[in-house]
């Protein structure tokens, strides 16, 4: 199990965690407020609103696993 969905797409089995391009576009909101004079320190801790679960397929049939069906239709990227 991987956090990021690009492992999956290269062969990992799946992944759970947070949506990498929310995760950009908040540090670059950040370090702009940064850069136009924002005291870092009186920043927000933001966490991550978006989670992406993605699943291979290929990488499932070749382990012998079968996915439920459940976990399947949960997934935001199901690689075949």
């Amino acid at each position: 199990m991987y956090e990021g969905d690009f492992i999956v797409r290269d062969g990992g089995l799946l992944s759970y965690g947070p949506d990498l391009t929310e995760v950009g576009e908040r540090q670059a909101a950040l370090l702009g407020k940064i850069l136009h004079g924002a005291n870092a320190g009186e920043l927000p801790f933001e966490r991550p609103t978006r989670f992406t679960l993605a699943l291979n397929l290929k990488t499932a049939a070749k382990l012998g696993l079968t996915l439920p069906a459940a976990l399947l239709a949960r997934a935001d990227e199901v690689i075949e």
